[in-house]
C-alpha cells in the first residue's frame, strides 16, 4: 500500500465533492461512495492489509475509512436532495467530512511512519 497515494486520492475527495455541491449532475451515486471496499485504500484494507489487524492503527484506519465514506455519501445524498447548500457548511473545517477526512489522513501518517507495505 502506498500510503501517500491513498492520502492523496482521499483528500482530493473535497474537491469532488466540492464541485458536485455546485452542481450535483448526478455522476456521483451516494450509495457506492458509501461503500468503503471500492477505492484503492478500501481494497487493500479488506485484502492484503487484513495481515495487520493486530495493528491498533489499522483497527481505527478501517472504522475511521468507513466513516469517511458514510460522510461523503451524506455530502452526495444533501446534493442530490435539490436543497441548496453551503460548501462550508458541508466540508468545511467544523463539518463532519472535514473532522473524519483529518482523522483519515492523520492515521494513514502514523501507518506510513510504521513502514507497513
Amino acid at each position: 500500500m502506498n500510503f501517500d497515494d491513498a492520502i492523496r486520492i482521499h483528500t482530493q475527495w473535497k474537491m469532488k465533492l466540492s464541485n458536485y455541491i455546485a452542481k450535483p449532475d448526478r455522476s456521483l451515486n451516494s450509495a457506492l461512495v458509501a461503500t468503503d471496499n471500492q477505492c484503492e485504500l478500501g481494497k487493500w484494507l479488506h485484502g492484503d492489509g487484513r495481515k495487520y489487524a493486530a495493528i491498533p492503527e489499522f483497527t481505527a484506519l478501517i472504522t475511521e475509512h468507513q466513516r469517511f465514506h458514510r460522510a461523503a455519501s451524506e455530502v452526495v445524498k444533501k446534493a442530490d436532495s435539490g436543497l441548496s447548500m453551503n460548501q462550508e457548511v458541508a466540508l468545511g473545517s467544523k463539518s463532519e467530512f472535514a473532522t473524519v477526512s483529518a482523522g483519515l489522513v492523520k492515521i494513514l501518517m502514523n501507518l506510513k511512519a510504521k513502514n507497513l507495505k
